[in-house]
């Protein structure tokens, strides 16, 4: 088990992990082509076909994610 001090938070805010986490996890999913967006300058991204089947491989229920 990990020490207290070694520890990294996080941060869970409303309905999102923010922090440092957050932004990692982002990144990653953006660079593995698993989320995408198609304007730079919008700020939501969609979840691609290769997302859809990445994140189910993951466990992840997408059919919990509500759609605007």
């Amino acid at each position: 088990m990990n020490k207290p001090s070694a520890r990294k938070p996080a941060k869970p805010c409303y309905e999102h992990i923010g922090g440092k986490l957050g932004q990692l996890l982002l990144e990653q999913f953006v660079e593995k082509g698993w989320i995408a967006k198609d304007n730079p300058a919008e700020r939501q991204y969609y979840i691609t076909d290769k997302g859809t089947e990445e994140f189910t491989k993951l466990g992840i229920d997408l059919s919990k994610i509500k759609g605007e």
